[in-house]
């Protein structure tokens, strides 16, 4: 078959119980002397200050989100670009679909980035729509029911 699998499988044991014998073992001989400086949050070596828990603004997390899904899009597409001229040396019809389909992948991303702005959610200060203010609702008035007597109720 050209590739053995039980080299493949072996790696992969030996990974999964390198990295939970390092979990157990640190558990099992590690000290435990917990103390309030050590379960302190620790802030690049500096002693924190204020709250941790505060909102940001939600600008930042899309912002992030667009640069994270272009950054998969350049680290699929990388290997693709190394090995194009080889394919295409191969075989042009391969050329072509590896082409085409990076090309679908590309246009798809682009399309998202498109609708973001479209919406304007790249825009870092977002100004209010405008509306009109909103005609104020009719109270119904309805007749106040007279308080029952607690003798008025039926019996169960």
């Amino acid at each position: 078959m050209g590739f053995d699998f039980g080299a493949v499988l072996a790696f992969a044991l030996v990974a999964i119980v390198f990295a939970l014998g390092g979990i157990v073992l640190s558990r099992v001989i590690g000290p435990r002397a917990p103390t309030a400086e050590k379960a302190s949050t620790y802030e690049c070596g500096e002693r924190p200050v204020g709250v941790a828990w505060f909102n940001f603004n939600p600008r930042f997390y899309l912002v992030a989100l667009v640069f994270a899904i272009f950054e998969v899009d350049i680290a699929i597409t990388f290997p693709v670009v190394a090995v194009y001229r080889r394919w295409v040396a191969e075989s042009p019809l391969m050329g072509w679909m590896a082409l085409g389909e990076l090309l679908v992948f590309t246009a798809i991303l682009i399309a998202g980035l498109a609708w973001v702005w479209a919406r304007g959610d790249l825009e870092w200060v977002k100004k209010l729509e405008e509306r009109a203010p909103a005609a104020p609702r009719p109270v119904e008035q309805t007749e106040p029911t007279p308080a029952r007597a607690v003798s008025d109720r039926p019996a169960a």
